[in-house]
């Protein structure tokens, strides 16, 4: 392991070569390589969602050699390098697991590290080192769980509800102006998604995958309506409203038939 390891620095260091290495490579830095990483990141989810264990093994690779190309970027700028990545991982997964790796047998409560960390990086607030870049439904939760650590949350489910409700009666009272202004529409319209991955917390489910299984589903459906009217000699552009809706309902029907059937095999 340790020698395809090396392995794959060498390579690396090659690419990044500037006179015999790759010229794409080479021009990389910081901030061009993040798109490539977000990117790499969901196909490594997407592999997962898919149950397909081979794309999976390839797609930590790209990952993998994300990681280690950007230790070489720090390493030649004398930042930082691989084993320094390493270390600062393995030293944090320690010090979050003392009841594993010492004689302090209580388990601790990881916020509270967290917190005891940052605080060691002279944070300002307990939010400061939240990820811009992260989604936006991951994001919120992350703050919303943030805040919970101390304290700033509701213990009930209710109140959370009544949030959203309240939240979708201001984006109502804005539709209903004489004048609608879209920027005050825009922002009910996030406070109400911000409530509803609160809900969603608190309920104990990911926003963030709620959502992307409430996509898949919706474009399993839609392509199955698409079918429904290509059968009929139909296609989307000349299919009227209604006959899209009844192509959707039918296709809801028999997801749910299908499902009965196959609960009581």
């Amino acid at each position: 392991m340790l020698s395809e390891l090396k392995r794959l620095q060498d390579i690396t260091k090659k690419l990044r070569n500037p006179i015999d290495g790759c010229e794409w490579d080479s021009k990389q830095t910081f901030d061009s390589l993040k798109s490539y990483t977000l990117e790499e990141t969901y196909e490594v989810l997407d592999a997962i969602d898919r149950q397909d264990m081979v794309e999976l093994k390839s797609e930590l690779g790209d990952l993998l050699f994300q990681i280690v190309f950007y230790a070489d970027l720090a390493n030649e700028q004398g930042l930082f390098n691989f084993d320094d990545i390493c270390q600062s991982v393995a030293d944090k997964l320690i010090s979050r697991h003392p009841h594993i790796f010492s004689n302090n047998m209580s388990k601790p409560n990881w916020e509270q590290l967290k917190q005891q960390e940052r605080d060691k990086r002279a944070q300002y607030s307990l939010l400061d080192d939240i990820p811009n870049a992260i989604p936006a439904l991951m994001k919120a939760e992350k703050i919303q769980k943030r805040c919970s650590s101390v304290g700033f949350d509701w213990t009930e489910l209710q109140p959370v509800i009544a949030k959203v409700k309240e939240e979708l009666n201001e984006v109502e009272q804005e539709l209903a102006q004489s004048t609608i202004e879209q920027s005050k529409v825009a922002e009910e319209m996030g406070d109400l998604l911000f409530a509803t991955v609160n809900l969603a917390r608190h309920l104990k489910v990911k926003s963030e995958l709620c959502l992307q299984n409430a996509n898949n589903k919706f474009i399993r459906r839609f392509k199955q309506v698409e079918l429904l009217l290509k059968q009929k000699n139909r296609n989307l552009v000349d299919a009227t409203l209604e006959e899209m809706e009844d192509a959707w309902q039918i296709v809801k029907q028999t997801e749910k038939s299908t499902s009965e059937v196959n609960k009581n095999d």
